[in-house]
Formats: C-alpha cells, sequence, structure tokens
C-alpha cells in the first residue's frame, strides 16, 4: 500500500510539472492567464509533495494528516470543476480525478504511511 501511495503521490508531482511545461505553449507570451495557469500546476506538485510528507510523517503527525486529506479533498473538487469548464476529455477526466481521489483514498488508510511509531528492532548479531 505504501507503494502505491508513493507511486499516485510521484504522479501527482509529474502531471504538475508536465501542466507547468505546458504553460508556453498555451500563452507564448507572459500574462495574468499564463501565471495563473502556471501557478495551477504548482499547486499540483505541492499536493504531490504534501502526499509524500503525509507519507513519511503522517503516522505521528495528525495535523499534517488532517491537512493532506483535506488539500486532496479540495484538489480533487477543483479538478472536478476546472475539467468540467474546461470541456476536457474523458480520459483527462479519468487520469487526473482518478489520481487525485487515489491519493484521497490512500492518504486515509493508515497501512499506506510509513509506522513510525513501531520500536525499531536492532537486528545486528553481537
Amino acid at each position: 500500500m505504501r507503494v502505491v501511495y508513493f507511486i499516485f503521490s510521484l504522479a501527482i508531482i509529474s502531471l504538475g510539472i508536465i501542466h507547468i511545461a505546458a504553460t508556453p505553449h498555451f500563452f507564448p507570451h507572459l500574462t495574468a492567464g499564463a501565471v495563473w495557469f502556471a501557478s495551477g500546476g504548482l499547486a499540483i506538485v505541492l499536493t504531490g509533495a504534501l502526499n509524500l510528507l503525509n507519507r513519511a510523517y503522517g503516522e505521528i503527525a495528525f495535523g499534517l494528516r488532517l491537512v493532506c486529506v483535506g488539500t486532496n479533498i479540495v484538489m480533487t473538487c477543483f479538478a472536478f470543476l476546472a475539467g468540467s469548464a474546461s470541456r476536457a476529455s474523458a480520459g483527462q477526466f479519468v487520469l487526473i480525478i482518478g489520481l487525485l481521489a487515489g491519493a484521497t483514498l490512500l492518504s486515509l488508510l493508515p497501512g499506506a504511511r510509513l509506522n513510525r511509531n513501531r520500536p525499531q528492532v536492532d537486528d545486528r548479531r553481537t
């Protein structure tokens, strides 16, 4: 489960990087619209990074878990609205909503986070 959460988080970050990299294609000149478009990609990257943090430290940082779950829910809803407004294709909807909704579900599952509360076992032979 932790590996799946890791893959989803990296895929979200990759999606955000692609979104930012696509900005010059859609906006050949630096405009307010271009900056807003790129900021959407930045928000996607930060959502993926937050999921990586939750995966690593969410077991011991309850506030981080809450912020991550809240962010995932908000970004999933926002992606749905943005896709509807821009008339995204079915494939785009499945990819983006699937990644964000999947990360939301995984962020709620304790098995997807590293368990740092477990006592460390020293298995060295002395």
